[in-house]
């Protein structure tokens, strides 16, 4: 076995998968903790849907080279996975089995410390691989529990004897109905405490060891053996070559079995990722851990940073804002006013994340751009529209918001920002022209996608660099930029760029000197039907 600081993992997964469960799988293992751990994957890409195959191709691009594998099986079976439960069949079931076969080979054959098999529609907590490892056991899996029937009670993936029997009990001993409902109890109870325990079946969520690999476990059927799953036919056989199974209880993964376990995948993902940032105080109002009402998708949540803005133009923009979002994540960069009185007043009702800046980051933009962004990603958004304190886009962007949001084929929407130079006029001229460019304003949060930041201390961007190389398109609506809108605030933007960029390293130069010129070419605004 390899030293514990170079050991390599292989995360394996037959997919045969629905996009919207793939891409919550694929976050949760990205988020994985695997310090001192080198970690691979292979996916045995069985997928009906397109997109599910595309989600898999976006992991391994985020990956880095030669960490990905993909192997496609070439198989259109039909997998029916209803709102009640799963329908497999015998062919099914051995088609999986040879797909994990498949992965053990590889993971023998390019010689990894361990495999963790996982099945494509569970969700884990971010300490999980670490956690098994540390276990330090040969076959070990990681709890969940599922209502194998919509009423019935959830049970564990995990059993004690035979086929699924979760009660102790000998060879040869005679058992009341009532003594298996108390030995059943007592086994489930024990499965809610934070442990490690011997049991005798297991599988979904597994981590195996080098030396059981090289031993011969694998998931192929034992032909004496009637019962059904290929995971029974792998404990059987890994009991008789000398190991003992185990059981962790510590993270316990979420299943998603069915369409109705969605809402709480999306919480079990929030819960479990909180960025954290050691000069910031987070602050909700109401709690994010209340899902937000099914009816309301796709969800827009506004992203905001604000700095002192409580007698600026924050009033006015978020009490346009509020008409059509559904939550908001806000940063206070280290706000001495009254602007986060003012934002809680114009929000009041809406679920609203505001982390509070003891110390401002506004003077290295791509640190403040980057918490912004995890901040935002913690709610789980569908979509994001990232906007600054003194913009608001013109009346119809109300009335055809929907049919942006609607829009399947589309991830990022870019829009035409106006300077206003007073309360009616924007400027146009050879330095401000904003308005004759596309900027990304509005994106579907893609989770599988590897997104990278322009790394540049000023002018970073709003959203990372890379995102047009999603499905992009182009809106007419017009956004509204009334920063430059009086020469108090030309003049504190001017000293503030003097301060942050004195040589224009990342901006105009031109443009910087221009901010002050006594007679722009302004355009009154004629606001569109």
């Amino acid at each position: 076995m390899a030293d514990q600081a170079n050991r390599r993992v292989l995360i394996g997964c037959p997919v045969h998968q629905q996009a919207n469960v793939l891409s919550l799988f694929l976050t949760s293992l990205n988020r994985l903790k695997a310090e001192g751990l080198e970690l691979h994957y292979y996916f045995v890409d069985d997928n009906q849907e397109e997109a599910s195959s595309e989600l898999l191709k976006q992991f391994a691009n985020g990956q880095g080279s030669g960490k990905v594998t993909i192997q496609y099986s070439g198989m259109k079976d039909v997998y029916n996975r209803s709102g009640v439960t799963h329908c497999w069949n015998e062919h099914l079931v051995w088609k999986v089995a040879d797909f994990k076969n498949e992965i053990i080979n590889y993971a023998l054959a390019e010689r990894f410390d361990y495999l963790f098999l996982i099945d494509s529609d569970l969700l884990l907590e971010e300490p999980t691989l670490l956690q098994l490892i540390s276990a330090e056991k040969d076959i070990i899996s990681e709890i969940f529990w599922t209502r194998w029937q919509q009423e019935a009670r959830p049970q564990p993936q995990v059993w004690l004897r035979d086929e699924y029997k979760q009660w102790e009990q000998q060879r040869g001993e005679q058992l009341s109905s009532d003594q298996i409902a108390e030995r059943m109890e007592q086994f489930l109870s024990r499965m809610q405490k934070p442990g490690i325990y011997e049991v005798g079946g297991l599988g979904a969520c597994t981590l195996l060891s080098r030396p059981a690999l090289e031993k011969g476990v694998h998931f192929g059927p034992i032909s004496n053996v009637s019962f059904w799953g290929e995971d029974r036919h792998f404990c059987i056989r890994a009991a008789a070559l000398g190991f003992s199974l185990f059981v962790d209880t510590h993270y316990p993964a979420y299943h998603i079995y069915r369409d109705a376990d969605l809402p709480g995948a999306e919480a079990f993902l929030q819960k479990s990722h909180v960025p954290k940032f050691s000069s910031s105080s987070v602050i909700t109002f109401p709690e994010f851990s209340d899902p937000l009402p099914s009816s309301i998708k796709p969800r827009l949540t506004l992203s905001m940073v604000v700095r002192n803005e409580a007698n600026r133009y924050l009033r006015e923009a978020l009490g346009r804002h509020r008409r059509y979002i559904q939550d908001a994540v806000i940063i206070d960069d280290g706000s001495t006013d009254g602007t986060v009185e003012v934002i809680q007043e114009m929000l009041q009702g809406l679920p609203v994340r505001l982390i509070r800046n003891e110390t401002p980051k506004f003077s290295n933009e791509i640190t403040l751009r980057k918490q912004q962004w995890e901040e935002t990603l913690a709610v789980k958004p569908d979509w994001i529209l990232n906007l600054d304190a003194d913009e608001w886009f013109e009346d119809r962007f109300e009335r055809e918001l929907e049919s942006l949001l609607s829009q399947k084929d589309i991830k990022v929407y870019c829009f035409r920002l106006y300077d206003f130079w007073s309360p009616t006029a924007y400027r146009d001229d050879q330095y401000w022209s904003a308005h004759h460019h596309f900027r990304p304003l509005l994106m579907r949060y893609e989770p599988a996608f590897a997104y990278r930041w322009r790394e540049t201390p000023q002018h970073c961007g709003r959203f990372p660099e890379n995102i047009f190389e999603l499905p992009n398109g182009l809106s007419e609506l017009r956004l509204k930029h009334f920063g430059w809108a009086s020469a108090v605030h030309r003049q504190e933007k001017l000293n503030r760029y003097m301060q942050l960029d004195p040589d224009a390293k990342y901006g105009w130069k031109e443009q910087y000197m221009s901010i002050l010129d006594p007679s722009p070419r302004l355009v009154e605004w004629q606001e569109q039907q």
